[in-house]
Parts: C-alpha cells; structure tokens; sequence
C-alpha cells in the first residue's frame, strides 16, 4: 500500500512529463493520460525506489494530475500575480508541477493546507533546486490565503 505522499510523487510525476512534453497543449493532454496504463496493481520505480501501486492508488494519481493540468493556466496566472518576476517560463519545470499539483489540491480543500504546503516543499527540496522549497512555501500561502479569501470584487 503506497503512502498518499508517494501517490503524491506519482502524480507529480504525470504533471511534470505532461509539461516538458509541450506547454502549449497541457490542458488538451490530461485528457490523454490512458487510464488503461493504471487498471493494474504493479510497481513504479519512483525517484529511484521501487513503490507498489494499488490500480486505486494509480488512479488517485492519475486524477490529482489531471486536476493540475487542468487548471494549469489558471494556477500559473495566480503565482505569477504573486510572483511577477518569476512568470511560470522562468520557473523551473519541476516547480511548475510542484505548484500546480498544490493549486488543485488546495482549490479543492483536501488534504487540509498544512498538509499541502508541507508535502509541496517536500517535493521541492527533494527535487528541484536549493532555493525553491522557500519559494514554493512563500507563494503558496499567498495562494492558500488568496483561494481562502475567495474571488476579489
């Protein structure tokens, strides 16, 4: 049985591959996931460990991913309001997943903020450079506290 923070990773995973496979057509690619690739229990090496996935583990992954590309754009316009002289191509791509992954999870309300905060700076000091589990943790308390806030106007 997988840890929801190596389901996490798995997601992660997806949300990174479908960005470096081409920016412009991310939200278009979710819908390409095959979910197929997911109905069978097996393991991943994952960041180098291997990690036994049940297929409801895979597709708890699959979905979180989706959801993160889905609303790829609109978490982008977020942080780089929050963040304008780090607009999302400037960012590396790793951040990028690592972000959107934690817009959705956050715009969706589970698992609770802390625990989206702590696993996304988790994640960026793990795999993404020295700097950036700062920056991941600075913006995404102003994302949490803007989504918390509700829509302005």
């Amino acid at each position: 049985m997988a840890m929801p923070s190596e389901i996490r990773r798995l997601a992660l995973v997806l949300t990174y591959q479908l960005d470096v496979a081409g920016e412009d057509s991310v939200p278009e690619q979710a819908s390409e996931i095959e979910p197929s690739a997911f109905e069978e229990e097996g393991e991943f090496e994952l960041f180098g460990e291997e990690t036994a996935f049940s297929a409801g583990e895979k597709s708890k992954a699959l979905a979180l991913a989706r959801s993160a590309i889905e609303a790829a754009g609109e978490a982008d316009a977020i942080v780089g309001g929050l963040a304008p002289d780090w607009p999302a191509h400037r960012r590396p791509a790793i951040d990028r997943a690592i972000l959107r992954l934690a817009y959705a999870e956050l715009r969706a309300g589970e698992p609770p903020r802390a625990v989206v905060l702590n696993e996304a700076v988790e994640l960026a000091k793990a795999f993404s450079t020295e700097k950036s589990p700062a920056f991941v943790n600075g913006v995404l308390e102003k994302v949490a506290d803007a989504l918390a806030a509700g829509p302005a106007g």
